[in-house]
């Protein structure tokens, strides 16, 4: 049996925000252990799209996500956290100290003082469009639910399909990577950012990409890997396409998972918290990035990244309710170690 994990803060979930909040927890000098269900460190962006570029980092006019996770692991490394990789908290307790007893998956025991769920959008699943024969060319044979490596593209024919920013990122990407790109909308206007709107507008204007608008994929083909779309217009006109991937993006779809069972207060599949400290009902327990739900909630990693050092700040009060604490910049004092 394995031994007891004792840490000041459990952070479950090691995407971007997550690891932050080591960061922050350790200028308080609080001891942290993240648990995360993936193998690895960064959450959706190490898992999903590792290459994928990131314009909205405060002083990165643009970084890769996993260079992105490299930096925060380097950002956190004085502060030695602890990791439990490829388990997911599966139970959990509040004992009457006020403590905390969670155990994973494969029965790790963690007792800690606070809890911090940074889950993301806890367990998640691609959206899959209804497209015939979809299934059937998945597992490596031409179906692609997201782009972990960008070279697996290269010189290769694409279709891209959806309306949001990661279709529109990805078409933009790709267009210097694959040697044919289309992306078709089933609308006229786009879901995602205006300014990658007006990029994807542009590549298509100069013959860079197709653009293929008020049309969706209703049709795969090939002989054990996939060879052919059928491309079908809202006028009912259809094409057959040929190509190497499909690559459907309609996003993701969220499952709390056993999170949902820990009596914390839910709206819309979301935990509610409080912006002073972004604290839930449950005292002690706190929840910071997309999983969490408020007024005015923005679903982007620099929000979760505030979120996170105020979190720690109300952490900290809970951890030791009669110790003063006096903000120090880091400025002014360096980064301290544990």
């Amino acid at each position: 049996m394995s031994a007891v994990i004792a840490t000041d803060i459990c952070i479950v979930g090691a995407g971007p925000v997550g690891l932050f909040a080591v960061f922050e927890a350790g200028l308080l000098k609080l001891r942290c252990h993240v648990v995360d269900a993936l193998p690895q460190p960064g959450g959706q962006l190490t898992e999903i799209y590792p290459k994928k570029p990131i314009y909205d980092i405060p002083g990165f006019p643009e970084v890769l996500a996993g260079d992105l996770v490299d930096n925060l692991m380097k950002q956190i490394a004085p502060f030695h956290p602890t990791f439990t990789l490829g388990e997911r908290v599966e139970r959990f307790s509040k004992l009457d100290d006020g403590s905390f007893q969670l155990y994973t998956t494969d029965g790790t025991e963690i007792q800690c003082k606070a809890v911090a769920i940074a889950g993301g959008l806890g367990s998640f699943e691609p959206r899959k469009p209804a497209v015939e024969n979809l299934e059937r060319f998945e597992g490596g044979k031409g179906v692609h639910y997201m782009v972990r490596d960008p070279e697996h593209f290269r010189d290769k024919k694409i279709v891209i399909a959806g309306g949001g920013d990661s279709a529109l990122d990805w078409t933009n990407f790709l267009a210097n990577v694959a040697s044919d790109v289309t992306l078709v909308h089933r609308g006229t206007t786009f879901r995602g950012a205006a300014d990658s709107a007006e990029k994807v507008a542009e590549l298509a204007k100069a013959g860079k990409i197709k653009l293929v608008l008020s049309s969706n994929v209703t049709h795969l083909h090939g002989n054990g890997h996939l060879q052919e779309v059928t491309i079908t217009g809202n006028n009912g006109e259809a094409e057959r396409v040929p190509l190497d991937a499909f690559v459907p993006l309609f996003g993701l779809t969220p499952k709390l998972g056993p999170i949902g069972e820990w009596g914390l207060e839910l709206e819309n599949d979301a935990v509610k918290v409080n912006t002073e400290d972004y604290s839930t009902s449950l005292p002690g327990v706190y929840a910071i990035g997309d999983i969490n739900t408020y007024p005015g909630k923005l679903k982007l990693i620099l929000c979760g990244f505030h979120e996170a050092a105020l979190m720690c700040q109300g952490a900290f009060k809970y951890i030791y309710p009669d110790k003063k604490y006096t903000l120090k910049y880091t400025t002014v004092n360096g980064v301290p170690t544990l």
